[in-house]
């Protein structure tokens, strides 16, 4: 059978071109050069994990993930499959973080009263906050954390402990002042200020959302699982036996 040279040429070239693809794959897929494909530094906490911690196989095989979407491509198929990984999700990101004490958990903003704040920010999903590949702690800047208006604007307060009124700070709209005093999510054993000139600074506060130490406290009421398959670890030490031990000290002395 003849073939012509410019025949064969493309048909050599074809398969360099299919067996370069294999091989970039292959040597992708390797565990030590996952710094290759990722998008960009792990975000602070996550530095020791793998891809595969979050970016899960899908279900089937490579061939049965093709056939699925290529009959979905042609109407054979209601859905399409994922490929290769699944997507991470804020599900996935529960596995970990999910904990009893927190004061703004996913589920609670599925309530029908935060439609309008589920809109606005998006507050059921964790990217909108901790986006990941980006070598930071939050993807979002300090000066624009003013996601407590949507809702607590109409937040009444009868016994304001802070020398500066609540509602003098939402009057004015001075929204990022909230984090000075409050940790979102609550998991830091701290007390809250009474003075605004003891809360946390504006330049703590972005030095923690960049990465740096927390300027609410270095315990935590619960450690993260470093997998979804570990059991959530409570941190039980309390500060009350100390003040037992100094008012002991005291009678004695």
């Amino acid at each position: 059978m003849y073939i012509s040279p410019k025949r064969k040429r493309q048909v050599i070239g074809m398969c360099a071109g299919v067996l370069l693809s294999v091989v970039a794959y292959v040597v992708l897929l390797i565990p030590s050069n996952e710094d290759l494909v990722s998008l960009g530094p792990m975000n602070t906490g996550h530095e020791e994990l793998q891809c595969i911690d979050c970016h899960t196989k899908a279900p089937g095989t490579a061939l049965q993930q093709i056939q699925a979407n290529f009959m979905h491509m042609i109407g054979a198929r209601n859905n399409d499959v994922e490929f290769g990984h699944l997507d991470v999700d804020t599900k996935k990101c529960q596995g970990c973080h999910d904990r009893p004490n927190d004061r703004h958990p996913v589920h609670r903003f599925q309530e029908t009263r935060f439609a309008d704040a589920r809109k606005n920010i998006e507050v059921t999903q964790c990217e909108t906050c901790h986006l990941e590949h980006q070598g930071v702690r939050l993807t979002i800047a300090v000066n624009e954390a003013t996601y407590c208006k949507n809702c607590h604007e109409d937040l009444d307060m009868k016994n304001d402990p802070l020398d500066v009124p609540h509602a003098q700070l939402i009057k004015e709209e001075k929204w990022s002042t909230c984090l000075q005093c409050h940790d979102f999510h609550g998991n830091h054993f701290m007390k809250t200020a009474e003075h605004m000139k003891d809360t946390v600074s504006i330049e703590a506060l972005k030095a923690y959302f960049e990465g740096g130490e927390s300027p609410y406290s270095d315990r935590k009421k619960y450690i993260a699982k470093k997998k979804p398959e570990e059991k959530l670890i409570e941190n039980k030490k309390e500060e009350k036996p100390k003040a037992k031990e100094y008012t002991e000290e005291k009678q004695n002395y």
